[in-house]
């Protein structure tokens, strides 16, 4: 709707002007009109939009979700873009949920989340990743791993801080500083170098407004992973510059042939480090929204504080899953899940540098992110046209951030014969654009 210069008056109820002169202003059944109409029908050709806080209007959609837009409602897709396992929640894990339900288990938790879950969660990782946190201070259940994200920047970021992001990585990062005020720094990180962050680039990137680094290794989307000796060089900068890491391990358990070490093991980074993981990828519990957040009291407190106004508690039927999924039957089911990736790994990677699309070693998570780049085609273009052409959806690398164009990333969370089939039609398709 174009803007008008008048007054949106019909003139046959337009009352004339008064005796008072040019001054008066036009009425309308004994109402009178602002004499800035105008400038309020502007605005109200604006939309609702005018509403919105400054900062949601400077985040854009999700790359991802616009991606999968076109794919929507289409058949015979096969989909390598969703970040979800393909096996569901183990039967035990859901039954104890079914148990607690029928029992009438349905009311408020702790807002920091049931006792014996907290206590469940310091136990596992002080076993798996010698990490030891104080169940009552130290650990808040959140609603997914990125609730617990969210809570972090919320809890220390001021207006005009730099987050310091590596990149490509998980797409909310960015958006979750900018709606805090806070501004998102991305590193770009190489292929070369394993898509690990290195000291040098670090180095580069801070400033005196540096307050936050935010790690997420195993990596999405690459697959990359961090070892001990990597890390160290990283806190050794972080402790210099009195950085606060949040360390985002939802993909920790996903690691092969090496074990996950987290950056909140080494000297002296456990009380600057807030480790944010969850049962979403390893447990197959992504509708369950079941995340949780560790770190110094201060941290943790302050956190909390924000979840008792904005959440309250997690659900207790999740809190009741996914305890179930910390016990023994729980792990051994995880141990089969991640046997089965491992498989699936190794088929896709030997699968794409067959057909000859070079793809970097994932030691962790479930992505292969391989190059794209001999093709002549942008991210955008290569992955709009595989799905058109050849029925295969990936997601294009450019929405990663820095250093993922001229990459796809390709979850291998879906069956063996899915993967072969995928493979196969990237293969024709690939012939097809040589030939052109």
């Amino acid at each position: 709707m174009k803007n008008r210069k008048t007054t949106n008056v019909c003139p046959c109820r337009r009352k004339k002007p008064s005796a008072e002169g040019k001054g008066s202003v036009p009425m309308i059944k004994d109402k009178v009109l602002p004499q800035n109409a105008p400038d309020l029908e502007q605005k109200q050709d604006a939309g609702m939009e005018r509403y919105l806080s400054s900062r949601v209007r400077a985040i854009p959609p999700s790359g991802i979700r616009r991606f999968f837009d076109l794919v929507s409602g289409s058949k015979d897709i096969i989909s390598l873009g969703v970040g979800e396992p393909d096996f569901a929640t183990p039967w035990r894990v859901r039954d104890a949920a079914v148990y607690a339900l029928e029992k009438g288990r349905t009311q408020y938790t702790a807002n920091a989340g049931l006792s014996e879950l907290r206590e469940a969660i310091g136990r596992y990782l002080h076993q798996r990743f010698q990490l030891q946190y104080d169940p009552a201070k130290e650990i808040i259940v959140t609603v997914g791993g990125s609730e617990g994200i969210d809570l972090a920047l919320r809890a220390l970021v001021e207006p005009g801080d730099e987050v310091l992001v590596p990149e490509p990585t998980y797409l909310p990062y960015a958006p979750m500083t900018t709606l805090c005020g806070g501004v998102p720094i991305g590193i770009e990180t190489f292929a070369k170098d394993q898509f690990k962050l290195t000291e040098e680039s670090l180095r580069a990137h801070l400033t005196p407004k540096s307050k936050v680094l935010i790690l997420c290794y195993p990596s999405n989307p690459t697959g990359g992973i961090m070892t001990y000796e990597d890390l160290l060089p990283i806190a050794k900068v972080v402790k210099e510059h009195d950085l606060i890491v949040i360390s985002d391990e939802i993909y920790a358990e996903l690691t092969y042939g090496t074990r996950h070490v987290s950056i909140a093991s080494l000297p002296g980074m456990k009380e600057r480090t807030i480790v944010v993981s969850g049962f979403s990828k390893a447990f197959a519990m992504t509708g369950w929204r079941m995340g949780y957040a560790c770190g110094h009291p201060d941290l943790i407190g302050a956190m909390l504080k924000i979840h008792q106004y904005s959440i309250m508690c997690a659900p207790i039927m999740g809190q009741i899953a996914a305890l179930e999924s910390l016990s023994p039957t729980g792990m051994e089911e995880m141990m089969r899940m991640i046997e089965s990736y491992n498989q699936r790994r190794r088929l896709i990677v030997d699968g794409f540098r067959q057909i000859g699309l070079p793809c970097h070693e994932p030691q962790g998570a479930f992505y292969a992110f391989p190059s794209i780049q001999q093709t002549g085609l942008t991210s955008e273009e290569f992955a709009q046209r595989l799905v058109v052409e050849a029925k295969v959806a990936a997601v294009p690398g450019h929405v990663f951030g820095k250093g993922g164009e001229g990459f796809i990333r390709c979850s291998y969370a879906t069956s063996v014969s899915q993967l072969i089939e995928a493979l196969d039609r990237i293969d024709k398709f690939l012939n097809k654009i040589r030939v052109v």
